[in-house]
C-alpha cells in the first residue's frame, strides 16, 4: 500500500489516474470483507451518485479490531493521557479495546439501539468516546458526534436534523482548568428533542447532574448489567459497503449546519490507505493526533484510519497550554511519540511562548510531523521543522475536508520533496483540477484558480443527511461534472499546490469551518442587533479571526458591555469557537441596490487594506463605506 520513492509515487499516481478502478480495487484487497464487490465503482456527478465496491459486505470494526487479535492482541491500541497530568494515564490493547467495544455495543442493544438508528455522542476526549463510536459502528447504528464545546442549541439542531433516538454523554468534561457541564447542556438541548428515548451518562467529572427516570441511565450501571448477563461478545453486524457509517455536521454558507454522510466501505479504505501512506506508518510506531473526535480529523485519524492499520494512537483529553505550554512536548517525551499530528493554530500558539518551554523535553523519538486544518504558514513551518523536528522530521502538511473523508493533497513522509507553505501534490487516486470562474479548466503550472476534483475517490461524501439537493447544490452544481472544494489554490512552477483560502462565505477559524451566515444568525438574535455582517481577517494564532460589523442603535450607552452581551449570545447559540474576535458598531452596511451586502469591501477593511476597495459604484450609499473605514478596529 505504501509508496517508497518519489519515482514510485509518480508511477503509482499515473496508474491511479489512468486506471482508477483497478488502483482502488488493489488497495481494497488489504482490508477484510465478508463478501467482495461485484463492481468497483458506479458514479455520476450530476445527481450526484457515487457507489464504491458495489455489492461488498463488511463491518468496519472487524478491520479496526478483530483482524488484529490473532497477531497483535497485546499491542497498545489507545494510550490515553488525561487533562490533569497527576492523574494516571490508561493503555488499552487491541484485545481490551475489542472487549470494551463489544461490551458497550451490548449496552446499546439493551437500550434499544439497532442497525440504522442515529445516535448522538457528546463526550469528553476519553477512551469511552472512541469505544462509543466503534460500538455504534459494530451494531450498524449511525453515529453523529458533536464536539464538546458546542452549545445546547447547536446540539438540538443536530439531534433534530438526524432524528436521533439515543444520546451518549458524560456528567462533565475537564478542559484545562475548566469544567464543562456536558450533561446539563444536553438537558437544555433535549427540551426541544422528543425523538430521544435514552441518555447514557458516563461518570467523568463527578459533577452533580439531574437524571430523569425512564430516560437517563449511568454508563457504569449498564455495563454491570451486561457483565452479569455473561455474554461479552457482540458479533459485528454485516453492513453493505454503501450503508451509512456516520453523519458529521459541518458549517455551510446558510445558517443551518449540514450533515455530511460517510458510508462504510469506501470511507474505510480511504481513511486507512491515506493514513498508512502519507505518514508511512510502520508497525510499533506511536502516533499522536491532537484533534478531538468531535471533528473529522478525530474520526479519520484517531478512531478509524490508524486502527484499521493496527497502529498505537495517543489520545489526549486536555489542551496544549495546561498546566503549561509544554504539555504536548511532555506527552511526546513520556510516550516516546514517533508521529505527531496537530493544527497550525496550536503550532502558532506554542511558538508565541518562546523556546524555554522546550527545555528538558526529549523529542528525539519524533520521526514525522504533520499539520491539519488550514495552511501552515512559512514562519510556523520553520519553527515546527527546526525546534520540534530538529530538521530531521518531514512535515506532512495535509489538505482535506470533512466532505473528503481523508487527505487529498499532502506530502508523503520521506518521499515527497517539501516546500514550506505548500500542501504539495495530490495523493494517488485524487484527480485535482483548477478552474476559472466559468468552470473552464486552467492547465499548466504557475497558475491559480478554484480547486475542483474531477473523479470520485472512495472517501467522498455521499449526501447531506435528509437533503440530497443541498449536497448537489453545494458541491456539484457550481461546475459541471466536478466536485467543487470551495477553496482557491495556486499551482506553482513545479505543480505544487498552495491553498489560498475559502472562496465562499465560510471562515476557517483554528482549522474549523464556520459559516458566516451561521454567525450572523446568532448575532442577529441579540435584542439590540438590527443587522450584521461577518467576515474573516488574518489572525496571528487562529489563522482567521471573526470580524463582525454590527448595526445596533441601542447600545445602552456602553459599547463594551453590549459587545460582551453579543459575544455571550453567539457563545450560547453556537458555542465559544464562533465568538467574534472584533465587533465594530456601524450605522449601516455597504449594500448593492438589490440589497446584497458587499462582503468583499468589508473583508478588505477587516484586513486593514483600504487602499483599493474596488468598484463601489453599485452601492446604494457609498458614504457608509467611509464611515466604516474611519471606525475600523
Amino acid at each position: 500500500m505504501q509508496v517508497k520513492t518519489f519515482d514510485e509515487y509518480q508511477q503509482v499516481y499515473r496508474k491511479s489516474v489512468e486506471e482508477p478502478e483497478a488502483f482502488w480495487a488493489e488497495i481494497a484487497e488489504n482490508f477484510k470483507w465478508r463478501k467482495k464487490w461485484d463492481k468497483v465503482l458506479e458514479w455520476n456527478f450530476t445527481e450526484p451518485k457515487v457507489e464504491w465496491f458495489k455489492g461488498a459486505k463488511l463491518n468496519i470494526t472487524e478491520n479496526c479490531l478483530d483482524r488484529h487479535l490473532e497477531n497483535n492482541a497485546d499491542t497498545p491500541a489507545i494510550i490515553w493521557e488525561p487533562n490533569d497530568p497527576s492523574e494516571n494515564h490508561r493503555i488499552l490493547t487491541y484485545k481490551q479495546l475489542h472487549d470494551k467495544v463489544c461490551q458497550f455495543a451490548n449496552v446499546l442493544k439493551n437500550n434499544g439501539a439497532k442497525k440504522g438508528d442515529r445516535i448522538c455522542i457528546y463526550m469528553p476526549m476519553v477512551p469511552e468516546l472512541a469505544i462509543a463510536v466503534l460500538a455504534c459502528a459494530r451494531l450498524g447504528a449511525v453515529h453523529s458526534v458533536v464536539f464538546g464545546g458546542f452549545s445546547a442549541q447547536s446540539i438540538a439542531d443536530r439531534i433534530k436534523d438526524a432524528e436521533c433516538n439515543i444520546v451518549i454523554t458524560a456528567d462533565g468534561a475537564e478542559r484545562g482548568n475548566k469544567n464543562v457541564p456536558l450533561k446539563s447542556v444536553i438537558d437544555d438541548a433535549l427540551v426541544q428533542c422528543p425523538s430521544i428515548k435514552r441518555v447514557i451518562v458516563l461518570t467523568r467529572s463527578h459533577t452533580p447532574v439531574s437524571m430523569i427516570k425512564g430516560r437517563d441511565v449511568w454508563w457504569e450501571d449498564e455495563v454491570k448489567k451486561v457483565e452479569t448477563q455473561g455474554n461479552p461478545d457482540c458479533p459485528a453486524e454485516e453492513m453493505d459497503t454503501e450503508d451509512m457509517l456516520f453523519i458529521l455536521y459541518t458549517s455551510g454558507s446558510t445558517g443551518k449546519p449540514k450533515g455530511v454522510v460517510h458510508t462504510c466501505g469506501g470511507y474505510m479504505v480511504y481513511a486507512g490507505y491515506t493514513f498508512a501512506n502519507a505518514f508511512q506508518y510502520q508497525p510499533g510506531e506511536v502516533y499522536f493526533c491532537t484533534a478531538d473526535i468531535g471533528w473529522i480529523t478525530g474520526h479519520s485519524y484517531i478512531a478509524y484510519g490508524p486502527l484499521t492499520q493496527g497502529a498505537t494512537v495517543v489520545m489526549f483529553e486536555g489542551i496544549p497550554t495546561y498546566p503549561d505550554a509544554g504539555r504536548f512536548w511532555d506527552i511526546v517525551d513520556k510516550f516516546k511519540v514517533n508521529i505527531f499530528y496537530t493544527a497550525p493554530t496550536a503550532i502558532r500558539s506554542l511558538m508565541s511562548f518562546g523556546d524555554d518551554i522546550l527545555k528538558g523535553k526529549d523529542l528525539s523519538s519524533l520521526t514525522k510531523l504533520g499539520s491539519v486544518g488550514e495552511p501552515l504558514n512559512e514562519e510556523a513551518w520553520h519553527w515546527f521543522n527546526d525546534k520540534i523536528g530538529k530538521g530531521k522530521c518531514p512535515i506532512v502538511d495535509t489538505w482535506w475536508q470533512t466532505e473528503t473523508g481523508g487527505f487529498m493533497i499532502s506530502p508523503i513522509a520521506n518521499v515527497t520533496p517539501l516546500k514550506p507553505g505548500y500542501a504539495s501534490l495530490p495523493l494517488p487516486g485524487v484527480q485535482t483540477v483548477l478552474v476559472d470562474e466559468n468552470g473552464k479548466e486552467i492547465e499548466g503550472n504557475g497558475v491559480s484558480g478554484n480547486l475542483c476534483i474531477k473523479f470520485p475517490w472512495p472517501g467522498i461524501l455521499r449526501t447531506t443527511y435528509g437533503d440530497h439537493e443541498r449536497c448537489r447544490q453545494t458541491y456539484f452544481a457550481t461546475y459541471e461534472n466536478m466536485y467543487f472544494t470551495g477553496d482557491g489554490v495556486l499551482r506553482d512552477e513545479d505543480g505544487y499546490y498552495r491553498i489560498t483560502g475559502r472562496v465562499d462565505d465560510v471562515l476557517n477559524v483554528s482549522g474549523h469551518r464556520i459559516g458566516t451566515a451561521e454567525v450572523e444568525n446568532a448575532l442577529n438574535m441579540h435584542s439590540s442587533v438590527v443587522e450584521s455582517a461577518v467576515v474573516g481577517y488574518p489572525h496571528d494564532i487562529k489563522g482567521q479571526g471573526v470580524y463582525a460589523f454590527v448595526v445596533s442603535p441601542d447600545k445602552h450607552g456602553n459599547e463594551d458591555i453590549t459587545r460582551k452581551d453579543i459575544i455571550m449570545t453567539v457563545s450560547r447559540i453556537i458555542g465559544p469557537i464562533a465568538k467574534p474576535d472584533k465587533i465594530q458598531f456601524v450605522s449601516g452596511l455597504p449594500k448593492t441596490r438589490s440589497g446584497k451586502i458587499m462582503r468583499r469591501i468589508l473583508r478588505k477593511i477587516a484586513e486593514g487594506d483600504t487602499s483599493n476597495l474596488g468598484d463601489t459604484s453599485t452601492l446604494l450609499d457609498p458614504g457608509v463605506v467611509e464611515e466604516i473605514k474611519a471606525g475600523a478596529l
